[in-house]
C-alpha cells in the first residue's frame, strides 16, 4: 500500500510569557483506513499512537513537523507543520525578525512609486541577514487589481539588511481615479517563527518622483531644472511642484523656495553653498524628503552636481565635470 502525504500548516499565536499555558491542537492522520495502525513522530521523538494526537505548542522547540506514519511499513502518511507567532498580553504581534523604519514610525513594510505607471517597490528590514529566513509578498484578495512582485533583493548595511521587491499592478490605468486601496501582505518565516505585516495605500499616496535634472546659471542667480526622466507624461496631466533649498555653509543658514515652474531666481550664493531641488506631485501632498538633486560650489568656483537619496541609505553618486550642472561660476552651461 502506498500513501500520498498531505500537509497542514498551523500558525500558533503564543503569548510570550511563563504563565500562559500551551495551545492544544488536535491532529488527525489523513487515512481512510480506520483499522490501519499508525504512530506520530516529531523529528526522532515518538509523540503518540493512534489516528489522532493532541499537540501542545508554546515555545519554539514545540513547533515544527509532526508526522503520521504507518506502523506496518513506517511510510509517511501525512504531516502537520507548526509555526509560532509571538504576541503580547493584548494579542498584538511581537515582531523580532522584522525591524521598524524610523519614518513613518512602527512601519515594517514601506512602498514607494516613482510615477503613475503602476510599478512600485516595497521594502522591509531585518536586524541581520539570516540564511533561514524566507519572505512572501503579495496583494490581498479584494484589493483593486492583481499585483505581481519580483523576488526580493537584499542589501546589508552594518547590522541591518533591507530587502526590496519590485511590484506591478496589472491592467493599471494611470488616468483613472483609484477607488480602492492596494493592500500588500508580507509574510516572514525564520525556521519556525512567523510574522506578517499589511500595508494599505493608494498609488497617489506613495508617489516619490526621482530627482529633477537641474542646472545653475550663476551669472544672474537663476536655477533651472527639467522633469525627471522617469516621471509620467503628459506633464500637463501629471504636473509637479518643486522645492529649492539653498544651504549656506558660511552662516549655517538655509532658505527654501517653492515653485511650480522649472526655474527660479535666487540671491547670490557663496563659494561653498549647496543648492538642492526636490519634486512632488502638485495635486497630492506627498512627502518632500528622500530624492533630490543638489550641487555644491567648491573653492575653485566649480559646481558639482549630485543626484542622491537623502535618508534612504541609497548610494550617493557624484557627477563628472562633463555633466550639465558641473559649470564654473560665472559661465552659462
Amino acid at each position: 500500500m502506498s500513501f500520498f502525504a498531505i500537509s497542514e500548516v498551523y500558525v500558533i499565536e503564543s503569548e510570550w510569557n511563563d504563565e500562559t499555558p500551551a495551545k492544544k491542537v488536535k491532529l488527525t492522520c489523513n487515512t481512510s483506513d480506520e483499522a490501519l495502525p499508525v504512530y506520530w513522530k516529531k523529528g526522532t521523538e515518538l509523540k503518540g499512537t493512534g489516528k489522532t494526537l493532541i499537540a501542545e505548542v508554546k515555545e519554539f522547540p514545540d513547533a515544527g513537523n509532526y508526522t503520521c506514519l504507518s506502523a506496518e511499513t513506517h511510510e509517511m502518511i501525512s504531516y502537520s507543520f507548526f509555526l509560532i507567532t509571538k504576541v503580547d498580553s493584548n494579542g498584538q504581534m511581537i515582531r523580532s525578525i522584522l525591524k521598524s523604519y524610523k519614518e513613518p514610525s512602527k512601519t515594517f513594510l514601506k512602498c514607494e512609486a516613482k510615477n503613475y505607471s503602476g510599478i512600485f517597490t516595497c521594502s522591509w528590514m531585518t536586524e541581520n541577514e539570516s540564511p533561514t529566513v524566507k519572505f512572501t509578498i503579495r496583494s490581498l484578495k479584494g484589493s483593486q487589481g492583481d499585483v505581481t512582485c519580483s523576488s526580493p533583493v537584499a542589501r546589508t548595511d552594518k547590522s541591518v539588511t533591507e530587502y526590496t521587491a519590485q511590484c506591478q499592478k496589472e491592467n493599471y490605468c494611470p488616468f483613472a481615479e483609484e477607488h480602492q486601496p492596494t493592500e500588500m501582505f508580507l509574510e516572514v518565516i525564520d525556521e519556525v517563527e512567523y510574522e506578517n505585516y499589511t500595508s494599505s495605500f493608494f498609488i497617489r499616496d506613495i508617489i516619490k518622483p526621482d530627482a529633477p535634472q537641474c542646472q545653475y546659471i550663476s551669472a544672474n542667480g537663476t536655477v533651472t531644472w527639467t522633469y525627471p526622466r522617469t516621471w509620467s507624461t503628459p506633464k500637463s496631466y501629471f504636473p509637479l511642484t518643486f522645492r529649492v533649498k539653498v544651504e549656506s555653509t558660511k552662516k549655517y543658514k538655509s532658505k527654501v523656495y517653492d515653485a511650480d515652474e522649472q526655474s527660479i531666481q535666487i540671491p547670490k550664493t557663496g563659494p561653498k553653498d549647496k543648492i538642492s531641488v526636490q519634486a512632488r506631485d502638485r495635486y497630492y501632498n506627498s512627502s518632500w524628503k528622500h530624492r533630490k538633486s543638489s550641487y555644491t560650489n567648491s573653492e575653485d568656483g566649480k559646481q558639482t552636481f549630485t543626484p542622491f537619496f537623502q535618508g534612504d541609505g541609497m548610494d550617493t553618486r557624484v557627477a563628472s565635470d562633463k555633466m550639465l550642472c558641473s559649470t564654473k561660476r560665472g559661465e552659462a552651461a
